[in-house]
């Protein structure tokens, strides 16, 4: 799919919560700040992109209740994902470190938020529906209609491989035939403790789950309620493998850059 050397080697992903009466405020300073001046100016960081769970979406969500990923699992309204290049990583986040720090020491972070899941995620593997030719690292480039979050846990006693390989021979197969489901990239949690974390000067929510987690993106070109009942039926195929389970469901849409849409509709 990527014959390019421009390859995709970690992920950014900050899920958070405006304080109730801040929406508009906390949308506006991050777009037409934090996004640029905490993320995209940094070195290797080549590609950036935000999204939102209106309260209807986050009514989506699957399982309800407290999920290892977001607890209660309606929490984080806004979802910010980014890609750092192959390589990089150490280079990239160590800059970031004391980016944010200097944001915050020179008034330009905003109190007003609470993270639900901040964390680092590396080694990417993607899969793609036959018929789409978007890679992945064009993904946050890409006019796409929705994301879905998921993550899969082994089942106990399962080895990692053995999930990875019905995924990918079975479930993901049945989900991504037809149109709507475009692609996917699957990561790898950076562990709690590696210190790309350390600087930040808030709680980032629920922390790195097991490392063998599949935390899975979805790009879709279609509204995410148009095809939310397949990843229903994806998550109860897989859990009926005996192989793993969908711990966390999510769909998301693309915010639409340099406006206050859906800011009125998080709740």
């Amino acid at each position: 799919m990527n014959d390019y050397p421009i390859k995709v080697g970690s992920m950014l992903f900050t899920m958070v919560d405006p304080a109730v009466g801040h929406e508009v405020e906390y949308n506006r300073w991050y777009e037409r700040d934090h996004f640029y001046a905490g993320c995209m100016v940094g070195p290797w960081l080549f590609a950036g992109k935000r999204w939102v769970a209106t309260k209807e979406l986050k009514d989506l969500r699957f399982p309800r209740g407290d999920t290892p990923v977001a607890s209660p699992v309606e929490k984080g309204s806004y979802l910010a994902i980014y890609w750092v290049l192959e390589g990089k990583h150490d280079e990239h986040f160590a800059w970031a470190g004391d980016q944010v720090v200097w944001l915050y020491s020179n008034g330009r972070g905003f109190a007003d938020r609470v993270h639900a899941h901040t964390v680092l995620l590396k080694e990417p593997s993607a899969f793609y529906r036959p018929d789409h030719t978007v890679p992945i690292e064009l993904a946050l480039d890409h006019p796409y209609k929705g994301l879905a979050v998921v993550a899969v846990d082994p089942a106990d006693g399962v080895e990692e491989t053995d999930l990875v390989d019905h995924l990918e021979t079975t479930s993901l197969p049945a989900l991504m035939n037809g149109p709507g489901v475009a692609s996917m990239v699957t990561w790898h949690y950076q562990p709690a403790g590696a210190g790309d974390t350390d600087q930040a000067p808030m709680d980032l929510g629920m922390p790195p789950g097991p490392t063998d987690r599949q935390v899975q993106l979805f790009f879709l070109d279609d509204e995410p309620t148009a095809v939310w009942d397949r990843f229903h039926a994806y998550a109860d195929e897989v859990k009926a493998s005996g192989k793993g389970e969908v711990v966390f469901a999510a769909p998301f849409l693309p915010t639409i850059v340099g406006t206050d849409t859906y800011t009125d509709q998080l709740w």
